[in-house]
């Protein structure tokens, strides 16, 4: 991955790692082999007023917040099985809300790929715009956000060649033009990284010691270090993914939840490894015959340790509810997003008391 030579990346996967994903079977892969995904439990779709909630999270007293595809900021409440108890529209962007990300003090930062990085208060639906341009460029397709205990604001852009409506055209090209970003309290935003495969979701690590972001044209989570001698590099987390990485999320078990959108293509794979004329001809075509890629019929989310081993794996593999492009795990529930689909999936974390694998 090229980047600008003074946020570079350090090539190797780090050493003593114990386990991964193989990068042929897309299965878990440890000491003693690879194993198999479990089945995700079946969804129950609720709040399907809410057309394709691209992001869902969740803030500290578990109170949930989505973004929609008419701009609309939505609050949910869940009760302890999943049934909705509020579904509230609360503020308007004006734009397309993508990652969201909820202030202790009650805001909410929101990646709007139209407007930019905003601000929005959900006790009064004031919006108000944070960044929306870099180095005099305008911001455009900003992905995912999240902020430090300092106020310090990370956030990514997908691409810098194309925008939401042409998100496909940066996927099959594999520009290579995303980036992550930092906004200091009273500063403007600095690029940290450059040359990322289409940059998406963020998070920071439970101890803020470095962030993961998630190339999705790459299918790798990245870490860029905050704290330490290597403070400021970037190395690969884990790679090999079985699918391409969306949103993140951090768990309360400090794991990093990663909704896969859909699983690894051999095709783009093949097209990835192309030349950049023919990566740009392929995507021509397919925009001049309007043809995109459907939403698969698997769903797909994965949990991290902060190492980079697997926590978790669930998988549906004819599921009614696609493109799964966010994951957060609030008490014993999974709540999932999507762009394609109406209404967020609910399901319980396998296992009677819904807690995960030693980490």
């Amino acid at each position: 991955m090229d980047l600008h030579p003074v946020h570079r990346r350090e090539d190797p996967v780090p050493q003593g790692r114990p386990a991964g994903w193989d990068a042929v079977s897309g299965q878990l892969t440890d000491r003693a082999g690879p194993g198999s995904p479990q089945t995700l439990p079946a969804l129950r779709v609720v709040a399907p007023g809410i057309e394709g909630p691209e992001d869902v999270v969740a803030d500290a007293d578990g109170t949930l917040f989505a973004g929609a595809a008419d701009g609309a900021i939505w609050r949910l409440r869940l009760s302890a099985s999943g049934a909705v108890d509020e579904a509230t529209t609360v503020a308007h962007t004006g734009g397309r809300p993508l990652g969201l990300q909820p202030l202790p003090g009650g805001e909410l930062l929101v990646c709007d790929a139209r407007r930019g990085l905003l601000g929005v208060d959900p006790r009064h639906g004031a919006v108000r715009v944070l960044v929306d341009e870099v180095a005099g460029a305008p911001l455009r397709f900003a992905s995912n956000v999240t902020a430090a205990a300092d106020g310090t604001v990370y956030f990514t852009v997908s691409s810098r060649r194309y925008g939401l409506d042409e998100w496909l055209g940066d996927f099959l090209e594999h520009t290579g033009t995303g980036q992550l970003l930092r906004l200091r309290p009273g500063g403007s935003p600095e690029v940290l990284l450059d040359g990322l495969q289409f940059a998406n979701g963020v998070a920071l690590a439970p101890d803020e010691s470095f962030l993961v972001v998630a190339e999705s044209g790459a299918r790798r989570l990245s870490r860029y270090r905050l704290t330490g001698p290597r403070a400021g590099t970037a190395d690969t987390l884990t790679d090999g993914l079985p699918g391409y990485p969306d949103n993140i999320s951090l768990g309360p078990d400090g794991a990093f939840w990663v909704a896969l959108a859909r699983p690894r293509s051999a095709g783009v794979s093949l097209l990835h490894g192309m030349p950049r004329g023919v990566r740009r001809t392929a995507w021509e075509v397919m925009r001049r015959l309007r043809l995109s890629l459907p939403p698969h019929p698997t769903a797909r989310v994965l949990a991290v340790r902060p190492d980079g081993g697997p926590a978790w794996d669930l998988r549906a593999v004819r599921s009614p509810y696609r493109m799964v492009t966010s994951v957060c795990r609030t008490g014993h529930l999974l709540v999932l997003g999507s762009v394609a689909e109406r209404g967020i999936a609910v399901c319980a974390l396998p296992g009677a008391d819904g807690s995960s694998p030693a980490l």
